[in-house]
């Protein structure tokens, strides 16, 4: 049965209501973007360069940070993660825009997994062009480029079997440095004036995870060549400070992290 304008609008309207007494809980306003180029990491664990096309997975420890970095051009890395203690618990991108009340992936942010806790900090973050809501490439969107290419669904297939898991294992995924937005009408569309060179994001490990990344093109990348550059990540450690803004910038996260700390109670 279809809807009539008026009942959409008074949906719509119920809807802003909600979302304004949500925003009312924000305690705090999130940051200017992180200052590119990026620090320097003092004491690196790990660093890693995964080459254009290809994927890379790795376990960390609640408490690491890793740092995502387009330093080597243009690249777009499409992420999923699962709990390492249960893979059930996934990375959830629906309930993570849904409860923050943002598309915008930003500093400040968390990534929620499916059972309400918090996966990630964003703790650094140069821009806030990332995609939650599209995915990654697949092999038909990849048919618009000639000759064989690389995939990030086939990717997140692979690694999935390394760990024992199948298809229906592989949550959505969150693409860094791929600038998606939503028109006014439902469209998405391709914001390439947000992206920077020399973007980077810095995720702290809120539990103990397994992650997957894959470097392919974005599927609504407009670029009709198929030349994604290498992506550094490297893993490290830092305190987290007593007054930690991803902890408290909103009663999601909040909230978020109380049912984390029930998990380990």
């Amino acid at each position: 049965m279809s809807r009539t304008p008026e009942q959409i609008a008074a949906d719509r309207a119920r809807y802003e209501e909600h979302q304004r007494k949500g925003l009312q809980n924000a305690p705090k306003a999130l940051p200017a973007p992180s200052a590119i180029p990026a620090a320097p990491i003092a004491d690196p664990i790990h660093t890693e360069t995964v080459p254009g096309g290809w994927y890379w997975s790795t376990n960390l420890k609640a408490g690491d940070t890793i740092r995502i970095a387009q330093d080597q051009g243009p690249s777009a890395v499409a992420m999923i993660a699962w709990s390492l203690a249960d893979t059930s618990e996934r990375l959830n991108l629906p309930d993570t825009v849904k409860v923050q009340w943002t598309t915008a992936i930003a500093k400040g942010r968390v990534l929620f997994s499916d059972m309400g806790r918090v996966m990630f900090s964003v703790t650094e973050a140069a821009s806030s062009a990332h995609d939650g809501l599209v995915g990654g490439s697949n092999a038909a969107s990849n048919t618009r480029y000639s000759g064989d290419t690389r995939n990030t669904r086939d990717n997140f297939v692979l690694v999935a079997g390394k760990l024992g898991l199948d298809r229906r294992d592989i949550p959505s995924a969150l693409t860094f440095f791929a600038p998606v937005r939503v028109t006014a009408d439902g469209a998405f569309v391709w914001r390439e004036d947000m992206r920077q060179p020399g973007d980077y994001v810095e995720l702290r490990a809120e539990m103990d995870l397994v992650i997957a990344l894959s470097n392919c093109p974005h599927p609504l990348d407009p670029n009709p060549a198929y030349e994604p550059n290498p992506v550094t990540v490297t893993r490290f450690r830092l305190p987290v400070p007593a007054d930690d803004l991803c902890r408290t910038a909103t009663a999601e996260a909040i909230r978020g992290f109380e049912n984390n700390s029930m998990q380990l109670a």
